[in-house]
């Protein structure tokens, strides 16, 4: 072949790769762009990265879940922005674990908000493949599932909608790390047996099968936990069109319950409820990876939502990074009272970590 047919032919298959790569999702939407002064993911999210980072002090055994979440999503966004002197800062902390006697001080308690902490070193072996940071993970995924129910689900399960986010992305963190569909199996067994049980009519979830709220940190959890998975599930998965079927079913509810200026409720169905923004930012991040990774037939409105979410959420948040209006961790209760009175903190991790979800998912 002539050198100018060779040419022509490399000039066109790079054409044609470019073409398919802005086809596959890396095309942002026009809802995810031009944002107010202060208010850009990548911003926001160094703010809020900084801010925890001072957080993580050992003083009782493992770490609390909420910081857990927002510490291995602070590691993404560092290694997403290219900081690589943040990165390094969010890895040290974890030097303490790394010690016989920082060893003890992982939790070895079977309960989903404690092992979820396989989550941190499963993101830092990710990012250094360091074997030490694996091993811990590793062993904190499959001692998940060493006692299995006899559906196969994991010992743990407790049939709380938070645990469809503590679950799942300890497993999905698992098989990132590994690549073993082990973990992704176990995912989606879990978050279908959770989908059967806890999801309502409406597409909403109540706190548990005795507690008939609609939650809204807990709604937050499944929204997050369900894009988290379908994120890295084989669209061949034997689980995926049920799973898909409830998040789609969840996002079309959660459209309607979203204030004018973008904010949910602290009881998503009750208005006259406090507007709460760990609920705001979860349900947020789920419409924005539903968003980018084309799970919606028509993507338009949860991009428009999930823009008004990301805004909304700029009013709570302060020049040096804490979310305000944030709902203390909350217990199950019948008594609906309970959650319309629950306190607000601020700069509470259970806020903190969805703001850096949001923003690292702006940014992919």
């Amino acid at each position: 072949m002539k050198p100018a047919k060779l040419a022509a032919l490399a000039i066109g298959l790079l054409l044609a790769n470019l073409g398919c790569r802005t086809v596959t999702g890396t095309r942002q939407h026009p809802a995810f762009t031009n944002w107010p002064p202060g208010a850009s993911p990548r911003e926001v999210g160094y703010k809020l990265a900084t801010n925890m980072l001072p957080r993580w002090i050992i003083t009782r055994p493992s770490v609390h879940y909420a910081e857990d979440s927002a510490w291995m999503t602070a590691l993404k966004f560092a290694a997403k922005i290219r900081d690589e002197e943040l990165k390094a800062a969010l890895i040290r902390r974890f030097d303490p674990f790394l010690t016989p006697e920082g060893r003890k001080n992982i939790s070895m308690t079977r309960h989903v908000d404690h092992t979820i902490f396989g989550i941190v070193p499963l993101e830092i072996y990710i990012q250094t493949k360091d074997p030490r940071y694996l091993e811990i993970g590793k062993m904190l995924a499959d001692r998940q599932w060493e006692f299995p129910t006899p559906e196969g689900l994991s010992g743990e399960t407790r049939f709380w909608i938070d645990d469809m986010y503590m679950i799942t992305i300890l497993q999905v963190q698992a098989y990132r790390a590994t690549g073993d569909m082990v973990y992704l199996d176990r995912a989606a067994l879990e978050m279908e047996a959770y989908l059967d049980k806890l999801q309502r009519p409406n597409g909403l979830f109540y706190h548990g099968p005795d507690y008939p709220f609609f939650w809204g940190r807990g709604n937050g959890w499944v929204a997050g936990g369900m894009a988290e998975l379908l994120s890295e599930l084989p669209k061949n998965h034997p689980r995926r069109a049920r799973i898909l079927e409830g998040y789609r079913k969840m996002m079309a509810a959660l459209l309607k319950y979203q204030d004018a200026d973008g904010m949910w409720h602290q009881l998503i169905d009750h208005p006259e409820s406090y507007k709460e923004t760990s609920s705001t930012a979860m349900f947020t991040f789920a419409m924005i990876k539903g968003v980018k990774h084309g799970w919606f037939k028509d993507p338009t409105p949860y991009a428009q939502a999930a823009r008004k979410g990301w805004l909304a959420l700029q009013k709570y948040i302060d020049a040096d990074g804490n979310v305000d209006q944030v709902c203390i961790g909350t217990g199950q209760n019948k008594d609906i009272n309970y959650y319309l009175t629950r306190p607000t903190r601020k700069g509470d991790p259970h806020g903190q970590a969805p703001v850096l979800w949001c923003a690292l998912a702006l940014l992919e």
